[in-house]
């Protein structure tokens, strides 16, 4: 009996001399985390949402469903990615307009990391915050509660009709004429723009937005695919299924720097039926973003910086 009131006893003093090291171990990893979570989201992010809201409150209901408290804790996760993972670089982003506009991006990288952070520098950087409705693939709707996350963080089915009403209330409408052909092209085809579609001008026209040409270097060499299994995409009923060898260690993305350069906006005033001035129009924006992406792989440092 005395042996075991001993072990207690000397049990009791043990934890009474670990409980102030484990509640300076608390502190400091409260502390830490919250230095991690200011560096991502900045002394800003609360007043940004409320200007966010404040912006969809003026414009009525949104009729795609769009919830900006959803939209908010979306951008709260991607923020981390945008100031911390990728390290995201962005230049010109005063060349966006107040107003509706087409973002016109190069596609690339496996999975959509791209659009995300194309999104999240608009909310984060710009002044005032803005937030970037993407055209999403109509297959996205096929999975479940990822297209409903979807769609109250702002996102929607890219078809004409919805671009044309987002556009016309003023919203920054972002879109990768490229398709799926170039979120999936091979590593060996990096930063070679893929055909473009012409459906972005044909809104452009229609609408009178202007259309801000826009460069991503680094999304690239995120993923390293070495192809494409594409019956097994069919039989999943998946655009593509590329052999990224990355999937075996978690699927994460690699840590690359990414660079995000916004070009000064362009205005066509085309007929809607002159084909080949839509094609010419076409043809000066892949250039223009091609252009801005050679730019960028000269100036940059390395894949990782």
């Amino acid at each position: 009996m005395n042996g075991s009131k001993s072990a207690l006893r000397i049990a009791e003093r043990a934890l009474q001399k670990l409980l102030p090291l484990t509640e300076k171990a608390a502190s400091a990893t409260r502390h830490a985390f919250d230095g991690v979570t200011e560096k991502a989201l900045g002394d800003d992010f609360q007043e940004r949402v409320q200007a966010l809201k404040d912006r969809y409150a003026r414009l009525g209901d949104d009729p795609f469903g769009m919830d900006p408290d959803v939209a908010k804790y979306g951008a709260m996760v991607t923020a981390f990615l945008h100031r911390l993972y990728f390290r995201s670089e962005v230049l010109g982003i005063e060349h966006v307009p107040a107003g509706g506009a087409l973002l016109v991006s190069n596609h690339s990288g496996q999975l959509p990391w791209d659009g995300a952070m194309i999104c999240t520098a608009l909310f984060l950087d710009s002044d005032p915050p803005r937030l970037v409705r993407s055209m999403i693939e109509k297959w996205v709707p096929t999975l479940p509660f990822i297209s409903t996350f979807f769609y109250r963080a702002g996102q929607v089915v890219g078809v004409p009709a919805n671009a044309r009403h987002l556009l016309q209330r003023g919203e920054l409408v972002l879109v990768f004429p490229e398709g799926v052909r170039g979120i999936s092209k091979p590593f060996t085809r990096r930063y070679q723009l893929e055909r473009f579609g012409r459906g972005f001008m044909r809104l452009a026209l229609e609408t009178g937005v202007p259309i801000v040409p826009v460069a991503v270097i680094g999304a690239e060499e995120q993923y390293i695919s070495f192809g494409n299994l594409e019956p097994v995409a069919r039989a999943l009923n998946l655009p593509v299924l590329p052999v990224v060898p990355q999937v075996l260690l978690g699927g994460l993305p690699l840590p690359t720097k990414y660079h995000i350069r916004f070009g000064e906006p362009m205005r066509f005033h085309n007929a809607i039926t002159d084909d080949d001035g839509i094609e010419e129009n076409v043809f000066l924006i892949k250039r223009t973003i091609q252009s801005m992406l050679d730019e960028g792989l000269k100036s940059r440092k390395g894949i990782f910086r």
